[in-house]
């Protein structure tokens, strides 16, 4: 998996990219289901195993599962524009099983559970898969995840912020009242 911090800069991005001035409960809405995903790796404890539909990386992962929570979220947390909100918590959800899918680790993705229980990686494969353990992430390999993650997410994260505000900067300067 890719780590919680990466996972987290993704959402942010899409948050700012697409609904700028929502309040700071959308952006943190938009952190919690770019993470939420790996809450599967509970079920581990439960001896369900890895490769189980419901197991790591499985159902939680998927594009279903993606759009029944986005749609969820937004329903509990939004009583106006719920659609809005929904399109943006599916996409921060769905985030996290494409990032898991370009890790160096793990056993694939179940994008299409509960429909089909196969696993697949996306052919780039970049992001240094993230431990599963707090105590395994404060090593040399949490280092080097960081360090995957600032190249191949947070540098292409921050471009992208910078950009959005000086496109939404330009606009508001070229903007006749």
């Amino acid at each position: 998996m890719a780590s919680a911090f990466g996972h987290a800069i993704v959402s942010y991005t899409l948050k700012k990219t697409s609904l700028h001035s929502a309040p700071i409960k959308v952006t943190l809405l938009a952190m919690f289901c770019a993470i939420f995903p790996d809450a599967d790796v509970i079920t581990l404890k439960f001896g369900i195993p890895y490769e189980h539909m419901f197991g790591h990386r499985g159902f939680t992962h998927s594009i279903f599962f993606a759009i029944v929570f986005g749609f969820l979220i937004s329903i509990i947390f939004h009583r106006k524009d719920q659609f809005k909100y929904a399109l943006l918590y599916m996409a921060a959800t769905i985030s996290h099983p494409i990032l898991d899918a370009m890790t160096t680790g793990g056993r694939g993705i179940a994008f299409f559970a509960p429909f089909s229980d196969e696993r697949m990686f996306l052919p780039w494969r970049f992001i240094k898969v993230s431990p599963m353990s707090i105590q395994r992430f404060f090593s040399d390999w949490g280092v080097q995840v960081l360090i995957s993650e600032w190249i191949y997410l947070w540098v292409p994260c921050l471009i992208i912020l910078f950009m959005n505000f000086i496109i939404r900067k330009i606009r508001s300067e070229t903007t006749i009242d």
